[in-house]
């Protein structure tokens, strides 16, 4: 039986994520879709509530440490991820392994490193990449361009510089090829890369 489309959202602060997440949840509930959200961090588990406090502030922890956290975060929900898309609903995803390898990156951390946690999580179908330009962004984005140089498989970059719509537009007609089922097994997070898994 055909699968779910795992697609992934991901982009610059400011850049539209969640708007747009929100936006084609709506979209393709409207027209018959199975749709589930998810957003990382997810703040309502266990590692939630401690990157919660790291994010908060009432915490400190060590850089590693908390991108380790973030990964837990990923690998606690794996088990009802790939549930809810075998049983066929399109889950879209409001950040994912990708903003945790970049933002852990631009810190310095080596990028072999920030990637080593997550090898093996389930892979996304599509990954809709919202690209901003203003200066303030232009260092982040140069640091998320060059950490995920290799992400082609399934990435796809949306200019979130238009108006809400045009973008909206813009990521339904790239999503909806993938939304009535996917005979492909679910696929394994840079499992073919040149990353050794850190276990």
């Amino acid at each position: 039986m055909a699968r779910g489309a795992f697609i992934v959202v991901e982009g610059l602060d400011r850049s539209g994520k969640t708007t747009q997440t929100d936006l084609l949840a709506s979209r393709l509930a409207t027209s018959g879709v199975s749709v589930e959200r998810r957003k990382f961090p997810d703040r309502t588990t266990d590692t939630g509530q401690l990157i919660d406090a790291y994010l908060r502030g009432t915490t400190d922890l060590d850089d590693r440490a908390i991108h380790l956290l973030f990964s837990a975060n990923r690998w606690e929900a794996t088990a009802s991820l790939e549930s809810r898309l075998s049983a066929g609903a399109t889950v879209l995803c409001d950040r994912y392994a990708f903003s945790g390898v970049a933002f852990s990156a631009a810190k310095g951390l080596p990028l072999a490193w920030c990637r080593a946690p997550d090898v093996g999580l389930p892979a996304p179908d599509l990954t809709l990449f919202l690209d901003l330009a203003p200066e303030a962004a232009a260092e982040r984005g140069r640091i998320w361009r060059g950490a995920l140089a290799s992400e082609t498989r399934g990435w796809v970059t949306i200019d979130a510089g238009r108006d809400r719509e045009a973008v909206a537009q813009d990521i339904l007609e790239h999503v909806e090829s993938h939304v009535h089922g996917i005979d492909a097994p679910i696929g394994r997070l840079w499992v073919d890369d040149d990353v050794s898994p850190l276990f």
